[in-house]
Order: structure tokens, then sequence, then C-alpha cells
């Protein structure tokens, strides 16, 4: 069995190959580690062998780790749906929200990070491949929602965010390069050095993702083995 650490140094590995194959430099693109449901003394052998953002699903367990994170130096990011009642756990101490799908939850964090006196980073969570079952916004209303976004003084739009479908990592790149599409697309009207993030890629599909210009990649299971709920 790897170790965490070797786990790690591949994922880097495999992540390098894509950036070079893509004409892309290595350090364009961040490794999120997909943390849902780990101890933090796993988490721990993450940050020792060099991970520094972290990625969390549930609002109650980010506030269970927050201590953690924070000790460590961490970096974390929301990736999980955001349920209204619960953005008090997640608004300011999530470094970015990646989830943001809809007016509602929108609104609402504006209002607690008003509240709280700070700016919150956030993607938009585009649901890429028109699927039922899944969170993110049509992006057919991706643009009047990125407009309606200009409100809020207390969010910051940093970027986009897909989950697309369930298919193998060579199917998922049509989704992928529609992303980059959008992304760029938007980034021609907003200021560069802040819509910056573009996050798909998960474990089977990071180095796909990556090709089709990914800024940063979600990976779990590549990097913690499969999960054991709780």
């Amino acid at each position: 069995m790897t170790t965490i650490a070797q786990n790690i140094a591949k994922v880097k590995e495999e992540m390098e190959g894509a950036c070079l194959r893509a004409g892309r430099k290595p350090e364009s693109v961040l490794l999120v580690a997909a943390s849902k449901y780990q101890s933090v003394d796993r988490i721990a052998e993450a940050v020792a062998a060099g991970v520094t953002t972290f990625g969390e699903n549930h609002a109650q367990e980010l506030t269970e780790k927050k201590t953690f994170f924070e000790q460590q130096g961490c970096r974390v990011h929301f990736i999980g749906q955001l349920q209204t009642n619960k953005i008090k756990y997640v608004c300011g101490f999530a470094d970015l929200i990646e989830s943001v799908d809809r007016q509602n939850l929108a609104a609402q964090l504006q209002q607690k990070a008003s509240a709280r006196g700070i700016v919150q980073d956030i993607l938009i969570q585009v649901n890429i491949g028109e699927e039922d079952q899944k969170g993110g916004l049509p992006d057919a209303d991706l643009d009047s929602f990125v407009e309606s976004l200009e409100e809020y003084a207390n969010l910051r739009l940093r970027g986009l965010m897909c989950v697309p479908p369930a298919v193998e990592a060579e199917q998922a790149r049509i989704y992928f390069r529609k992303m980059r599409e959008h992304f760029e697309r938007l980034r021609e009207k907003r200021d560069c050095a802040v819509f910056d993030t573009l996050s798909m890629g998960m474990s089977h599909d990071f180095t796909v993702a990556i090709e089709e210009g990914a800024t940063q990649v979600r990976v779990g299971s590549r990097i913690f083995g499969a999960r054991d709920k709780k």
C-alpha cells in the first residue's frame, strides 16, 4: 500500500505531465486535496508532503477541522453544495466557496459577509452537463448571474467551477473545453488578476482537465484512497 506522500508525489508528477502537454507551467495549476471524511492525522500527512490547500464538502466537518487548518497555515475551499442554513459556518471561514449556484444563496452570502465585515471569495458552479440531479447553474443563465453578482460588494467572483457528468476522462474533455470557453469569454470583460480560477477535474480526470485549461484540480481518492463514510 502506498503512503499519502507517495500518492501526492504521483499526482503532482501527472499534473506536471499534463501541463507540459498543454504547454503550460506546472505552477499554473493548484492542487486542492479533497479531504472529506479524512481525519486530521491523515490530512497532516498531506500537509507534510507539501499540500497547502484543502477542499471540504460539509459545513459541520469544516467547523470541526477549522482550528487544525488554521494551525497548519492551510487554505480551505468549500467545494460541496452549500445550504443557506449552513452559511454561518462557511462564510468567512472558507478562503473560497466554490459552489455558488443560485441567487438566494448569493444574496444570503452577501448579507453574512457584510455583517462580518469581510469580502468572501466565490466561484460560480456551472451544471455543465445539464444534469437534473446535480447542483450548479445552467450555463444559459451564466451571464445574467455574473451580472447580478456585481450588486454584492462583499462577494468577490474569482471564476468558475464544474463537476461534469460521470463519464470516462476522455469523454469529459468536451465539458472541460466548454467550461474553458465560458471562463475565457467572461474573463475578457473582467479584471484578470481577480477572475483567475477555473476549478475542474477530480481524481479520475484531472489530467484531461489541466490539458483543457483548469487552474486548479480537486483530488481526493488518488491522495487519500477510497473514502470510508462517517
